[in-house]
């Protein structure tokens, strides 16, 4: 993945801006601008850009990985050991090493939205001006390079493969995630086949039953699925770094009339959203079309129900 020209147009904004450093914090930014793509919850990572270098402060477990990966100029290594404490014991060290070349008043680029608050407040302290780029970065990644277009087209083609092999394979006495597996195998087979030394990350959740399948975000479980359950399998699949999402609701066996029912209500708002989705249309408003259908629906089975009541009560 080449990243020199998102790293230059990262410094047109900065020159724009009067910018003279900036400091990355997200982890997914660090991977756009450096190709460094990284586990960070327990050792954190700094990415840092001015006029004419990338540095990158990293743990010394990251210390190969970040050789590998990428094109930074400088490489700040911080040590956990004593061993080697005097090369620096944590990624604050060596921030402020970096920052204290830079003199009082100088504009720095930072991600409002990332950046913690003890970083922010010892720039702040030295003397830093914090200037936010999140809208900037946010702008920037908008747009994607044919190589991102390639790699989520190619994510889209393989969590659908993963999907259809899931619910193909979907029956009453297994559990949820054993229904999971068949994707997961495919998935595997096929990135192992067709991506060499690619990078893969997934998550997969089928939640099932009345009680489970209204929760939106529950991973997998043993639950097994019974005759007419109703489940909703959803899966990502992420290439390189590039997600696709592809979700579906579907039925063990044959779907009850009163299953069938609501599924065509679930249908005609999921085609209005569609009818609606345009240039400028908040995803708000488009939600809203669709919740619509379900209130107008609500309220003439309300009316029915009240018309059954009065006619049962003329006859008597």
């Amino acid at each position: 993945m080449d990243t020199t020209k998102r790293v230059g147009k990262l410094r047109e904004i900065m020159d724009d801006k009067k910018i003279d450093l900036a400091v990355i914090m997200h982890f997914e930014n660090q991977f756009y601008f450096s190709g460094l793509k990284a586990i960070t919850y327990s050792r954190p990572i700094v990415l840092t850009v001015d006029s004419d270098k990338l540095s990158l402060i990293v743990p010394s477990l990251e210390e190969n990985h970040a050789k590998t990966m990428t094109k930074a100029d400088k490489l700040y290594v911080y040590h956990e050991t004593f061993m080697s404490s005097s090369k620096g014991g944590s990624h604050i060290e060596h921030l402020k090493t970096l920052i204290s070349s830079y003199p009082t008043g100088t504009r720095v680029g930072v991600e409002f939205s990332s950046l913690p608050i003890q970083l922010g407040n010892m720039m702040r302290e030295a003397g830093l001006e914090l200037v936010n780029l999140d809208n900037d970065i946010q702008k920037m990644r908008y747009i994607k390079d044919e190589e991102e277009i390639e790699l989520i087209t190619e994510s889209g083609r393989l969590v659908s493969l993963a999907l259809k092999e899931s619910l193909e394979n979907a029956k009453a006495g297994l559990t949820e995630m054993e229904v999971d597996q068949f994707g997961n195998q495919a998935l595997f087979a096929e990135v192992a086949r067709k991506h060499p030394n690619a990078t893969l990350d997934f998550f997969v959740m089928t939640p099932s039953g009345i009680d489970r399948s209204i929760l939106p975000h529950v991973f997998s479980n043993t639950r097994k699925f019974d005759e007419n359950d109703i489940s909703i399998h959803s899966r990502q699949v992420g290439l390189n770094g590039y997600r696709a999402e592809c979700e579906r609701t579907f039925f063990i066996s044959v779907p009850t009339d009163r299953q069938k029912e609501l599924f065509k209500i679930a249908h005609e708002a999921q085609l209005a959203a569609l009818d609606t989705i345009k240039v400028g249309i908040t995803a708000k408003e488009v939600n809203e079309v669709a919740r619509q259908i379900f209130k107008k629906t609500r309220c003439r089975r309300i009316q029915y129900s009240q018309n059954r009541s009065r006619d049962r009560n003329w006859s008597a």
